[in-house]
């Protein structure tokens, strides 16, 4: 019998990039499948489906609010970008830099997320001076906590100094589960394979990953065995792939907004082939997690060369598996 809880399912419309991009679904038939999922919790990318931005008409957020009511969908996050090489001879000011964020947490409030994701390179020294304009539009700003960072990474460390000194309420952490990449994806192998990667060499990086060998380690010993190339970029997955206890998403329970469901591969048998959710759900559910697991597919990018993308049925078995997980059925 599952425990009680407040988890809830959501997508980010990321996951459905491939077929936004070959126009077979458009923003609104993106929304109408995570409805119809039962996933009704949506995170949404302006630069990449929201055509204008940063200049959207009344018109479009009417036509948001009509979409959001007609599918009995909610609109909880909005995925901030911070172009700092906007300029050729420069980058961004301090104030430029303000001044972007101030932009998206006005979009994020009016589509009426009150959550934003933070790109994980903003500095905690910017995003303070910003905790001003969260509070004024009334939105959380997210920390996503990405891989190679991890929850217990000296740099994610300093944001909690700050949101502990300054005891703000306004910025949090978005863990990407990507941070609990227990092995390998087959869909990377697979595809350093066809790229001309040497097998023998590719079976060893993936074990030596799973018995958790120092990266640098790994990637001299492929170097020593004569890698090619590709090997040696494979090799380096080790550096950009990460490996930590989902128990300890419990210490910083209470500053997690919201949650980036990252998968690669979901298999026929809805489970994921190289992030261990079964380990997962349960942690959130015993840390009282209320929000959002919105499920970001990342496995397009290492199939399309040689494989059609169904992203619909890969985010179709993932909440598969949510349902099972969060005793939905």
């Amino acid at each position: 019998m599952n425990a009680p809880h407040t988890v809830k399912r959501g997508v980010s419309l990321y996951s459905f990039q491939e077929e936004y991009f070959l126009r077979t679904m458009t923003l609104e038939q993106c929304i109408a499948q995570a409805a119809k999922l039962g996933a009704f919790g949506i995170e949404s990318l302006a630069e990449q489906m929201m055509p204008g931005f940063p200049n959207l008409s009344d018109d479009f957020y009417a036509k948001w609010y009509e979409w959001m009511q007609r599918y009995r969908t909610t609109p909880v996050c909005h995925d901030m970008f911070l172009d700092t090489k906007k300029y050729k001879d420069r980058l961004l000011t301090q104030e430029e830099c303000i001044q972007s964020i101030e932009r998206d947490l006005k979009h994020a409030a009016r589509l009426g997320c009150k959550v934003m994701r933070v790109l994980v390179f903003v500095a905690p020294k910017l995003l303070e001076k910003c905790i001003p304009l969260a509070e004024k539009y009334d939105v959380k700003m997210g920390l996503e906590v990405h891989a190679p960072w991890h929850l217990d990474h000296g740099w994610i460390m300093g944001f909690m100094e700050m949101i502990e000194r300054t005891g703000t309420r306004h910025v949090g952490l978005i863990p990407d589960m990507g941070i609990f990449t227990k092995r390998l994806p087959r869909v990377m192998r697979d595809r350093a394979q066809r790229s001309g990667a040497t097998p023998a060499i590719l079976d060893y990086v993936c074990a030596e990953y799973e018995n958790r060998t120092l990266a640098d380690y790994v990637i001299f010993e492929v170097r020593r065995m004569g890698g090619n190339a590709v090997d040696m970029a494979f090799a380096e997955q080790c550096r950009h792939n990460v490996w930590s206890n989902p128990k300890r998403l419990l210490e910083f329970m209470p500053y997690i907004f919201h949650i980036h469901a990252k998968f690669y591969e979901m298999l026929p048998d809805c489970t994921e082939y190289s992030i261990p959710y079964e380990d997962i759900v349960p942690v959130l559910i015993q840390g009282g997690y209320d929000g959002y697991l919105s499920s970001e597919y990342e496995g397009n990018r290492h199939i399309q060369d040689a494989f059609a993308v169904d992203s619909v049925e890969q985010v179709r078995r993932q909440h598969e598996m949510f349902k099972r997980l969060l005793g939905e059925r």
